[in-house]
C-alpha cells in the first residue's frame, strides 16, 4: 500500500470544494455520471481506432444505494485507469483527462468533463470516497483510490476482474437524502434523461404474454431499469424524424402538456456546433407560466434551464432543447460566461425563429392565422426587444380585426388610410381591448365606415408603442377614446341642429347631472343614429394609467378622467329633453341618460346602479 498527498496549492481546498464549488449538493450526481460517460466514450473512441482491443461487450452505466452500509456507488466499464493515470488524474486538482484526451485524440468523441474538478463535488456528500478501478489495457491490474477529505490518500492493488470504474461514495449524515431512492430517481431524470450511454438504476416491472388465444396469459418480470433515452430526437437528423416524432419528444420533456403548435430543428456545425429542438406552445391565458422551458444541454449532459443569456427574452416563451458543447460554462457548468460565441448563439436562434415563421407565412396563410392568437405573443415580443428580429418579422406581423379578418401591419395601414387618416395625416388605427365592453363604440365607429382591431393580449400596449414609435404616420386610438373625432375632417364635420343659445342649455342641463368627479360634459353634432349620451377618455392620460398599472406604479399620479359626449342631434337631446316643460322633467331625462351612457362603460355600480334599475322599472310602469 501507498500514501501520499494530493497535489494542491492548499489544504484548504476540501472546505472551499463542499461550500464553494458547487451551488446544489445534488451536483455530484451529475459530475459523477458524466465522468463514467467520458470513460465510455473514451472506450469506444479507442475501439474505433483499434487500439481497444476485445469485444466491448455491455457499456451500461449502474447506480447502486446501499443504503444500510450508507453508499452511493456509481460503476462503468468504459476506459478505466491504471496506477499511474489514477496518481495523474486523481491526485492533481484541476488536472483534467478529458481535456488531455481531447488534445490527443483532437475531438473524435464527445467528452462531458473539461475542469478536472467533478470528481471532487463527491467530497460535498461523502465522508469518504473510495475509487475502484481497471484499466481496459492488456495486462493491467486492478487499483483502489481512498480518501476522506483531506489531501491525504491511500493506493493499493486489487483484484478487480473487468475494466470499468466503480466510484464509491460514504454518504455523510447531512445528506442522507442521497440514500433514497425516489430521490437519486428525481436527480437522474433531471441531470442524465438524454446522457449518450445507458444508465441503469435498479429494475422495474414489465408484463409480458405468453401463449395464443384462450390460453394467453400474462406474466410479470423484473428487467433493468434504463433511466434514459440515449438518442433524443435533436441528436438525429431532420430527415430521419416524422412529426408523431417531434410530438413524441416534446411529450418525453413536458408530460401532460398539449401538443405544440409547431417547432424548428437547430443543427448548424460552423461557425460553432448547436443541435436542438424549439417548440412553440400553446400559451394559454398567462403566459408567464410557459417561461423558461427552454433546456440547456453540453454534450447530452443537462446544464440549466436558465438560458436567459443565450436565447433572446421573448424567446424564452418556446420550450425544447438547445445542446452545444461551445457555450463557456463557468466551473461548476452552473451558469453561463457571456463572450463572442454566445452572442453568435443568439443571433442565429434569432434568425432560425425568424426564417421558420417568414416560411410558414408564406406557405399556408390560412394556418399561420388560425395560430397567430398563441404566436402573436413571441412575435409582438421579439418586436418590442429585438432589432433584428423586428425587421425580419414586421413583413408577418398580423393584426386582426373585430370581424376576425387579418392583415399585415403595412396591408392594413393601406386598408383603412383613406377613411382614417385624421386632421394631422396620421393613419388611425381604432382597437378595442374589450369588444364586448366596448361594443355600442364599435358599432357606432363601423356606422362611420371605420375598421377596428382587437387589441386585447397583455403585450398589446407595448407593441403599440413600439409601431408608433417605429413606423411613424401611425397612432394607435382606442375606440372609446376623445381623439375618434379627429377622423372627420373639418369640411366634413356634421352641423348641429339646435342653436347656439339651445346648445348652452342642453350643456348646463347636462352638467348638473353628471356627478361622478373627472366627468367633463361635451356637446358634438353626430349622427341621429349614434348613442345620445357617451362616455370617451382622453386617449393620452388613458394610456399612462394603463402604462402605469402594466409596471406596477399605481400611485394615483393619473386622476381618472371623462368625458360625457352628448349627441346635440339626437332625437331625444334636439327634441324631447327641450320640450319638456318642467326643469324637473328635463333634469330627469339628462340624468337617465348620463346613467345609460355609464352603464354602457360598466361604470354604474353598487347604489347607484340599483336606484337606476328601480327608476327604469317606474318608466315601464
Amino acid at each position: 500500500m501507498q500514501k501520499g498527498n494530493i497535489s494542491v496549492q492548499t489544504e484548504n481546498i476540501f472546505p472551499i470544494i463542499k461550500k464553494f464549488l458547487y451551488s446544489d449538493h445534488e451536483i455530484f450526481l451529475r459530475e459523477l455520471i458524466s465522468n463514467a460517460v467520458d470513460a465510455t466514450t473514451k472506450l469506444k473512441a479507442l475501439a474505433a481506432r483499434g487500439e481497444a482491443k476485445g469485444d466491448m461487450g455491455d457499456i451500461t452505466i449502474e447506480v447502486l444505494i446501499e443504503e444500510e452500509a450508507s453508499r452511493l456507488i456509481i460503476r462503468d466499464k468504459g476506459i478505466g485507469m491504471t496506477e499511474e493515470e489514477v496518481k495523474k488524474y486523481l491526485n492533481q486538482v484541476a488536472f483534467s483527462s478529458a481535456q488531455e484526451f481531447l488534445e490527443k485524440y483532437k475531438d473524435e468523441s464527445s467528452i462531458i468533463g473539461n475542469f478536472g474538478l467533478g470528481f471532487y463535488s463527491s467530497f460535498m456528500v461523502a465522508d469518504k470516497v473510495e475509487v475502484v478501478t481497471r484499466s481496459y489495457q492488456e495486462g493491467a491490474r486492478g487499483v483502489t483510490w481512498t480518501c476522506e477529505g483531506d489531501p491525504e490518500y491511500t493506493l493499493a492493488e486489487n483484484d478487480k476482474e473487468n475494466r470499468g470504474t466503480d466510484v464509491i461514495l460514504y454518504i455523510n449524515e447531512e445528506n442522507k437524502e442521497f440514500l433514497q431512492k425516489n430521490r437519486i430517481e428525481q436527480l437522474l431524470d433531471k441531470y442524465c434523461k438524454f446522457l449518450p450511454v445507458p444508465i441503469q438504476f435498479g429494475t422495474k416491472t414489465e408484463y409480458i404474454t405468453e401463449g395464443e388465444g384462450d390460453d394467453a396469459k400474462e406474466k410479470e418480470i423484473e428487467v433493468d431499469n434504463i433511466i434514459n433515452n440515449i438518442s433524443p430526437a435533436w441528436t438525429k437528423q431532420p430527415t430521419d424524424l416524422k412529426e408523431e416524432d417531434y410530438k413524441a419528444f416534446y411529450q418525453e420533456l413536458y408530460p401532460f402538456s398539449a401538443p405544440p403548435l409547431f417547432w424548428i430543428h437547430l443543427n448548424i456545425d460552423y461557425p460553432f456546433h448547436l443541435t436542438g429542438i424549439l417548440y412553440f406552445p400553446k400559451l394559454g391565458n398567462n403566459f408567464e407560466m410557459q417561461k423558461n422551458k427552454i433546456q440547456l444541454y453540453s454534450n447530452q449532459v443537462y446544464v440549466t434551464d436558465n438560458v436567459k443569456d443565450i436565447v433572446p427574452e421573448f424567446l424564452t416563451l418556446l420550450h425544447g432543447v438547445i445542446d452545444s458543447p461551445d457555450i463557456p460554462l463557468n466551473v461548476s457548468r452552473s451558469y453561463l460566461q457571456a463572450d463572442t460565441n454566445v452572442r453568435k448563439i443568439t443571433g442565429y436562434i434569432t434568425k432560425k425563429v425568424a426564417d421558420k415563421l417568414s416560411e410558414l407565412y408564406k406557405n399556408d396563410k390560412e394556418g399561420f392565422e388560425s395560430k397567430w392568437n398563441d404566436v402573436g405573443v413571441f412575435v409582438k415580443y421579439g418586436l418590442i426587444s429585438d432589432e433584428k428580429f423586428y425587421e425580419r418579422a414586421l413583413p408577418f406581423t398580423l393584426v386582426k380585426n373585430v370581424n376576425g379578418d387579418y392583415a399585415t401591419i403595412e396591408a392594413y395601414k393601406e386598408k383603412v388610410k383613406a377613411n382614417q387618416t385624421d386632421k394631422y395625416d396620421k393613419i388611425v388605427l381604432l382597437y378595442t381591448n374589450s369588444p364586448d365592453g366596448h361594443h355600442s363604440f364599435i358599432e357606432a365607429a363601423q356606422a362611420e365606415g371605420y375598421d377596428v382591431l382587437v387589441m386585447d393580449n397583455v403585450i398589446d400596449n407595448h407593441f403599440m408603442q413600439q409601431l408608433e414609435y417605429k413606423m411613424q404616420g401611425i397612432t394607435f386610438v382606442r375606440v372609446d377614446s376623445d381623439t375618434v373625432d379627429n377622423l372627420v375632417q373639418k369640411d366634413e364635420k356634421k352641423e348641429s341642429v339646435l342653436s347656439e343659445e339651445q346648445q348652452k342649455t342642453v350643456k348646463e342641463i347636462f352638467e348638473k347631472a353628471v356627478t361622478e368627479a373627472g366627468g367633463t360634459v361635451v356637446l358634438k353634432a353626430l349622427s341621429p343614429e349614434s348613442q345620445p349620451v357617451a362616455i370617451t377618455r382622453p386617449e393620452f392620460l388613458r394610456r399612462m394609467k394603463e402604462m402605469q398599472a402594466l409596471q406596477g406604479n399605481q400611485f394615483g399620479e393619473f386622476p381618472d378622467s371623462f368625458n360625457v359626449v352628448v349627441n346635440s342631434n339626437h332625437p331625444l337631446v334636439a327634441g324631447k329633453l327641450l320640450r319638456k316643460k318642467s326643469e324637473e322633467g328635463k333634469a330627469e331625462l339628462a340624468e337617465y341618460l348620463y346613467k345609460l351612457a355609464l352603464l354602457d362603460q360598466g361604470m354604474l355600480r353598487g347604489s347607484n346602479l340599483t336606484a337606476f334599475i328601480k327608476k327604469s322599472l317606474d318608466f315601464l310602469k
